[in-house]
Order: C-alpha cells, then sequence, then structure tokens
C-alpha cells in the first residue's frame, strides 16, 4: 500500500466518488481521466498522481464503493437476530443493488471491472481480493446459523462459493434489465438454495415460468 493510500484524504474521496459517477453514467471504457477531474475540478495530473493509472481508479473506486456497501451491510444485519433473516436481508440489499452514500449501486463497476480484469492482472487480483471478502462475508452467517443450529453441519466456504456464484450471475441479469430475472426471481431462487443446502424452510413469492 502505497503513502497516499494510507493517509486519509478529502481530495483523494472526492475523486472516488466522482469516478463512481461517471463511470456509472457512461461505463469504464468511456470514462476519460480528465472527465473524473472536471468533475471535481482538478487537473488530470492531479487525478493520476492519486491513482496512477485508469485501471486503478477502477478498482479503488469500486473498493470504495464496496466499503459503503458493507458498513450498511453491517449496520443493518447488526439489528436482525436470525442468522436465516440475515442471509435473507443480505439478498435483498444485493438483488436492489440500492445507492449508498449518495451514490449509484455497485453492480455497473462490477461489470466493468471483470471486464477489465480479464486482460489486466492488476485489476485480476483487486477482483479476487474483493471476491474474497464478499464469500467470507456469506460464510460468515452460514456460520452464525449453525452455532444457533438454524443450518445444517455443512462446509460453509464451498457453500459461500456455490451462492456467490450464483447469487453473482441473478443480480447482472437483474441490472441489465432482464424481464425474466427481476429481482423477485432473484431473491426467490437464491433462497429456495439456501433452503435446501442448509435446510431451513422457505415458501417461495413468485411462480415458476410454464412453457
Amino acid at each position: 500500500m502505497s503513502e497516499r493510500d494510507q493517509v486519509p484524504d478529502d481530495r483523494r474521496e472526492q475523486m472516488l466518488r466522482a469516478a463512481i459517477e461517471v463511470i456509472g453514467e457512461r461505463g469504464f471504457p468511456e470514462t476519460r481521466i480528465s472527465d473524473v477531474g472536471r468533475r471535481v475540478g482538478a487537473s488530470s495530473a492531479l487525478v493520476i498522481y492519486y491513482f496512477g493509472t485508469k485501471d486503478r481508479l477502477l478498482t479503488d473506486a469500486l473498493r470504495y464503493s464496496e466499503d459503503l456497501f458493507y458498513t450498511e451491510v453491517a449496520e443493518r444485519l447488526a439489528a436482525i437476530e436470525g442468522a436465516k433473516d440475515k442471509l435473507e436481508a443480505l439478498v435483498r440489499m444485493s438483488c436492489n443493488n440500492e445507492s449508498m452514500g449518495g451514490l449509484p449501486g455497485s453492480w455497473v463497476l462490477w461489470l466493468d471491472l471483470w471486464a477489465q480484469a480479464v486482460r489486466h492482472p492488476e485489476v485480476s487480483r483487486h477482483r479476487e481480493e474483493l471476491d474474497q471478502r464478499w464469500r467470507t462475508q456469506i460464510a460468515d452467517i452460514v456460520r452464525l446459523g449453525q452455532v444457533s443450529a438454524e443450518f445444517d453441519d455443512i462446509d460453509a466456504d464451498e457453500f459461500a462459493l456455490l451462492f456467490s456464484s450464483l447469487l453473482d450471475g441473478l443480480v447482472v441479469q437483474v441490472a441489465l434489465g432482464d424481464s425474466t430475472v427481476t429481482q423477485q426471481v432473484a431473491i426467490d431462487i437464491c433462497m429456495g438454495l439456501c433452503s435446501r443446502e442448509l435446510g431451513f424452510s422457505w415458501q417461495r413469492v413468485t411462480a415458476p415460468s410454464r412453457k
């Protein structure tokens, strides 16, 4: 971690928030360093000073957005007692892709990050760290439910890998506005998997589609 990352800096935070807004509006390929600088009244050189590269700006912006998300998650889950209800709240927050801190939801940034990670090793490394953070969040809830005897005794990390893959795939469809995979459909599918794998009852809200 560089010295610039270790020292809290309001200017850097302003640039991160501007990057999230611009990327959310235009997409990462169409975002220029100068666009971010213009939004906060800074030169391109100053933005480069803080982030070095455009790829680093993307990964740091997503990390900032994720920090806001996890802060909100911690606050909401702390107010919920049961592990099953905590897990459902996490699913609903993910599928709704709510604005955090007045910024767009992070799923648009994730789509850009995945696309860049295919070709850029540094972006790929950051993607792996963020994905592992997500799986850890899920696994921790599963372990909590096992301690309280709400969930069956299964491998929490293995379940988190399966569940996060399913949830990520469904939320991409929701973010793209797929007419079949609505938010409620995604929630029902995810919670259906949870109920089968973790051993608790769940009542599906939406009826399965039929040909």
